[in-house]
């Protein structure tokens, strides 16, 4: 039998509640003062600290798949897999940072301590590479090879690289969002600002790349590798200081307290309360007034959407008379259509994994191609990672592109003023993606046609790889700027940086699958005599096969995709009169 529910008579005082957080600036403006704080002044700031972290991320990153084998002495697969798992984790650790950002720290402080600790890796590599492995010196270039590394210095490496992924991961989707907390989404012009600064987060992230994907990865395809570490380990220093210089002009939100806290309850409420009868939708708990009783929070919309989720917010006669007594037992509408919010983003978000297998392609496979195809301009030899060059290009006029072109004219063509939704937006991208790998698949089986013999190399030129790398910097814009837009904006207020870090997150786990399926194609492909798709010398393989795997699984992904975007309904705020609501505030801080 069925335990009724009971009409919610009862009401929380919402004084009993935290004051929405948003804190004025260190010089005593009020939130909403734009004149004093947040804007793009100050998030032109936030833009440059993206550049120059990406310039110190990238000095390391672009060119590790080649340390690994020339330095470290490790055979194409196992390099590509090792380069793919170190990439992966960095992003996983973009959920770390954006747990402690949405739940203690805040934004300023998360931003401050990782940047500090990848500041320590970087250190730490510089060391470890001028004292442990580049021995003799200047090796690890084409030519001359490296000593055997010792156990202690890959040791130490290891360390390095990890704590760089650890600080780069953690700073980056909290920086995403506290740049984004610069403008004030309830103000029509601020909300197309803030929708704007996420397409020149992106760019500004390529243009830091671009300095490492040039003049660092030169120096140190030549075995200048200590070099290019320090000017990493510089510009991650500039950048702290540049960001610690505008704490007093920037817009704060404080940590709302633990997300997995409150999502865990409205799941066990729920359980406890499986056997209650559903209340009508005027009749579930929520707390009077414009707060919710998540701090700092607005209230979300109800929807009918997995409906047994509102039995946590059914009244029941075993919740007495002080209903926020048991949190575990029973949960606002707004805590509920939290977790909602979580549940509907999750299968877009698994859809983008896939694409994320095409993207770290860039930081392995292709550039192992590159190295085995004939790179000399003349004299000057084109080092195989600065390829990624035309990656970055093409993000540069793809955003231009998609501002200038795409966004008017698919507003004249479905009468949105924002041209695509984020959802048809990624979806674009992924067609791009498969596209990129159909070209990397063309330019490794005219590569075979050329290949020179008695020699590892081919005699095709490199630049047979500026289409796959246009066309992955091209699908980057559609898919991982409108990743950003969307989870960032249908994240509920209490995880936007939880949000932010599903973007991060998917690159993580699409750099894990790649791992995994490198190990899969090897294990069924290397046979007897037949030394696999990806053997250590490429010229005996059947790279090109990957390729068009990849690209088939793409496609696959992008039907799934095709019915989650479908399916998926976006969140309701409940806005009020934001000014007054901010006076109040104001006045009760």
């Amino acid at each position: 039998m069925m335990e009724p529910g009971i009409p919610n008579s009862q009401a929380a005082n919402p004084s009993n509640f935290d004051a929405i957080q948003v804190r004025r600036g260190h010089r005593g403006h009020s939130p909403t003062d734009d004149k004093g704080v947040g804007g793009w002044k100050i998030a032109i700031l936030l833009l440059a600290n993206q550049a120059l972290a990406t310039l110190a991320f990238f000095g390391v990153g672009v060119n590790l798949v080649l340390f690994l084998t020339r330095v470290l002495r490790q055979d194409s697969a196992e390099a590509a897999n090792n380069v793919s798992k170190w990439t992966g984790t960095v992003y996983i650790f973009s959920l770390f940072g954006a747990f402690l950002s949405d739940s203690y720290w805040g934004r300023y402080l998360t931003c401050s301590i990782f940047q500090l600790i990848f500041i320590v890796g970087l250190g730490l590599l510089s060391l470890t590479s001028w004292k442990f492995l580049i021995n003799p010196s200047g090796c690890g270039n084409e030519e001359t090879k490296c000593r055997e590394p010792t156990s202690v210095g890959v040791g130490v490496f290891y360390l390095s690289i990890y704590l760089v992924a650890f600080g780069y991961g953690g700073h980056q989707p909290t920086l995403a969002t506290f740049g984004a907390d610069q403008f004030d989404e309830k103000s029509e012009n601020h909300k197309s600002n803030r929708e704007a600064f996420f397409s020149y987060f992106y760019f500004a992230l390529n243009v830091g790349s671009l300095f490492s994907n040039t003049v660092l990865v030169y120096y140190e395809d030549t075995g200048m590798w200590t070099l290019g570490f320090l000017v990493s380990m510089a510009s991650a220093i500039i950048a702290l200081a540049s960001y610690l210089a505008g704490y007093k002009k920037y817009r704060y939100v404080k940590a709302y307290g633990n997300p997995v806290i409150r999502i865990s309850q409205v799941f066990v409420a729920a359980f406890r309360k499986s056997k209650v009868q559903l209340s009508s939708e005027d009749q579930l708990y929520e707390v009077e007034g414009s707060e919710s009783a998540i701090k700092g929070s607005r209230k979300i919309m109800h929807s009918n959407d997995f409906r047994f989720m509102d039995k946590a917010a059914t009244i029941t006669e075993k919740d007495g008379d002080d209903l926020k007594k048991n949190n575990w037992r029973l949960c606002t509408v707004t805590q509920v259509e939290e977790a909602k919010c979580v549940m509907r983003m999750l299968p877009v978000w698994l859809c983008t994994i896939i694409y994320s297998v095409v993207f770290t392609q860039m930081a392995s496979l292709f550039v192992e191609q590159g190295d085995v195809m004939d790179n000399r301009i003349g004299n000057f030899h084109f080092p195989a990672a600065s390829m990624s060059v035309f990656d970055i290009l093409s993000v540069f006029l793809s955003t231009i592109s998609y501002i200038h072109v795409v966004v008017p004219l698919t507003k004249y063509l479905t009468g949105n003023p924002r041209g695509l939704t984020e959802l048809q937006r990624m979806g674009v991208g992924l067609i791009i993606g498969i596209l990129s790998m159909i070209a990397a698949g063309v330019t490794e089986m005219e590569r075979l046609k050329h290949i020179v013999p008695g020699e590892k190399a081919s005699s095709l030129t490199i630049f047979w790889q500026v289409p796959q790398y246009v066309l992955v910097g091209a699908s980057e814009i559609f898919v991982y700027v409108g990743q950003l837009d969307f989870f960032n904006g249908q994240a509920p207020d209490g995880i936007k940086s939880f949000g932010s870090s599903l973007c991060m997150a998917s690159i993580s786990l699409g750099n894990y699958v790649s791992s995994i399926l490198v190990y899969i194609v090897m294990a069924i492909t290397e046979r007897g005599d037949n030394p696999g798709w990806i053997p250590n010398n490429l010229n005996l393989g059947h790279l090109d096969r990957f390729y068009f795997l990849i690209a088939i699984l793409t496609a696959v992904d992008f039907v799934f995709y095709y019915f989650c975007a479908r399916w998926y309904k976006y969140i309701n705020i409940e806005e009020g009169d934001k000014k007054n609501q901010d006076r109040e505030v104001v006045n009760r801080v």
